[in-house]
């Protein structure tokens, strides 16, 4: 039997620079930098879409640079 998946919602609290400047970062980031920085290639893929939801969690607050 798998086990569940469990869910966590975490509030933040940023300045506008900072909120700004961290979309920015996740807008750039690429898989290499996570897979540089994960044990295996399934922690960066988690690692990357955790990042995700971050940057469209960022996005939905205003914060999604082009």
């Amino acid at each position: 039997m798998a086990t569940p998946i469990k869910t966590v919602s975490i509030t933040v609290h940023l300045t506008d620079f900072g909120a700004w400047h961290l979309a920015q970062w996740l807008k750039r980031v690429g898989f290499s930098e996570f897979r540089h920085n994960a044990v295996g290639e399934d922690e960066a893929y988690a690692m990357r879409d955790a990042a995700e939801r971050v940057r469209s969690a960022l996005a939905k607050a205003g914060y999604a640079p082009r």
